[in-house]
Order: structure tokens, then sequence, then C-alpha cells
């Protein structure tokens, strides 16, 4: 299927790696031309090199930088000649306790997972609408639908974001101009964050990481963790011309995991 997209620009957000690299490729795949943006600049400009190579018809640019920050955001934004479809992704807040918790860990959670996106479409909507089109995908958690105990500062901050795109993406001015706001909740994907947990996981039970690796598969219906390139393919789909009625939707993509009817 023509997704309709060919010529149109993204911006794709913590898109070095991971989900963020695989909304990329998706859209790459499709004719879009794409900013994508990150921290570090060796792994951001290796993955802008795969992209160009996967269409040489597409123009990709590649800009470094903290999308958390005003500055990170104005640079990403600069380097786009329009934002026709935005991609918010940025990386989760660490596990822990709540009682370890002070002010300064929970305005980290909410600038990186809530503030930053908000500010994204905030830049990005009224042109959209002006333009006749747009998409924006929010990457979420499948713990926005199903809160993980060690996960607070993430289920805060995504919860707070999940509220504000209700709302927003409700809006006539901007539903009725075919611009469509909606939210991916991954749950438990093959990247390096779940990696990480994974092994700090082993680490602190003393047993092998395959053991817990093989747990965590275990506890899913389909039994694998997910890819990004299949992430991807759900984001472009998303943006797509033909998913101009879809707009105010929390979309769970997870294996099955999450056990409730609604």
């Amino acid at each position: 299927m023509d997704l309709g997209l060919k010529g149109r620009w993204a911006l794709v957000c913590a898109a070095s790696k991971g989900l963020g690299r695989g909304c990329a490729e998706a859209l790459v795949g499709e004719g879009v031309n794409v900013v994508i943006t990150a921290r570090g600049d060796a792994d951001l400009q290796a993955t802008a090199g795969a992209l160009r190579a996967m269409n040489a018809a597409v123009e990709v640019r590649a800009v470094a930088g903290d999308i958390t920050t005003e500055a990170g955001r104005a640079a990403a934004l600069a380097a786009c000649p329009q934002v026709d479809i935005l991609v918010n992704n940025a990386g989760g807040p660490p596990p822990g306790d709540f009682r370890d918790w002070e002010r300064e860990q929970w305005l980290a959670a909410l600038d990186a997972n809530m503030l930053a996106p908000i500010a994204l479409m905030k830049a990005t909507v009224d042109a959209m609408a002006a333009r006749g089109f747009g998409r924006i995908v929010n990457i979420t958690s499948g713990a926005v639908k199903a809160p993980i105990d060690s996960l607070g500062l993430s289920n805060g901050a995504r919860s707070g974001l999940t509220g504000f795109v209700a709302g927003l993406a409700r809006q006539p001015r901007l539903a009725g101009a075919n611009v469509t706001i909606n939210n991916l909740l991954p749950g438990a994907f093959d990247t390096d964050r779940l990696r990480k947990n994974m092994a700090g996981a082993a680490a602190r039970a003393g047993v092998p990481l395959d053991d817990v690796a093989d747990k965590r598969r275990a506890g899913i219906p389909a039994q694998r963790f997910g890819t990004a390139a299949e992430f991807g393919a759900l984001c472009a789909m998303l943006c797509s011309a033909q998913a101009g009625y879809l707009t105010g939707q929390n979309i769970l993509l997870d294996g099955g995991s999450y056990p409730g009817t609604f």
C-alpha cells in the first residue's frame, strides 16, 4: 500500500537507535524526508548514513542535541523546512522507589516525557492545520495502561502527556484540518533499554541474563520481544494519508501482554 507520504518532511526524535530509528527507517522507506535528532552525535551520524543508503531519493538531516531543552528543540525545528510529521520520543526515566525521588528527578521526567513533546506540538500544529495535513505520533509506554510500580516517574509523566493529548487531538481546528495526534504504546521491545533493564534485574537477583530474558518472553502471549522494524511500520501507518480519521487514540503494541478488555 502506498501510504501517500512521498515528499513529506518528518521530525523524528531520539532516532539514533531503538524505536525512534525504527520509525525513521519506515518513513524513509515511504519516501519521507527526515530530520533525526538525538544526543549522541556519533550514533546519530551513523544512523543518518544508513537512512540515506536506504533511499537515495529522500533528504536526511541529522541534528545532535537534547530535545528536552529549548535549544535542542529549536535546532531540530530549524533544520526541518516544514514539519508534516512529528514523532515525539525520549528515553524513559530510571526505575526506583518514589521515596528516593526528589523534585529534581520529577522535573527531569516531566521535561523529557511530557513537557518536551507538548512544546514540539505547540511549535508545529498550527502550521500543520494551515497546510491541511499533519501527523503526530507520541511514543509513550504500555505502562500508561498497566502501570509498573518501579516506573513511577514514567507512569506519572507519560500519563500526564496522555491526558493532554486526549484534549488537544479533539480540537476541531486540528482534527477538522486533517491533523491527527495519537500515542503509540510499546510493550517489551528488543532495544538497548530493555537489555539494560534486564541486565540490572539479573545482577540484582544474581542469575544469568538469559534466565531473566527467557522469563520475560514467557510472560508475553506472543512469546517474543517486539522489533523496532514492526514498531516503525505501525508508526508509518498512523502517519499515512489513509489514517486521517484516527486521532486521540492510545494504540498498544505489546504482543498481547495487556490483560484488559478495554
